[in-house]
């Protein structure tokens, strides 16, 4: 099912699915280059905004989602 996460770093907040521990599905918000400095550091250099990886900060608050139940590992909603 997919869930709002927020970064515990910038507080930048985009919808996660887990499909598998492995295989994270995301999807960020228009607000995400202004946000995350991870994604505004990439625009600034001229890289579009979906091609920017994600960042470890934004990784970390999704891994503790799953280890709090906040966001299920699962099949598609």
């Amino acid at each position: 099912m997919r869930r709002a996460v927020a970064c515990g770093t910038c507080g930048n907040e985009v919808l996660c699915e887990k499909f598998s521990p492995a295989h994270t599905q995301i999807q960020w918000t228009d607000e995400a280059a202004e946000v995350c400095p991870r994604i505004r550091a990439g625009v600034a250099a001229g890289e579009p905004s979906a091609r920017v990886r994600s960042c470890e900060a934004l990784r970390g608050s999704i891994d503790a989602a799953v280890a709090s139940g906040l966001l299920e590992v699962g099949g598609p909603s």
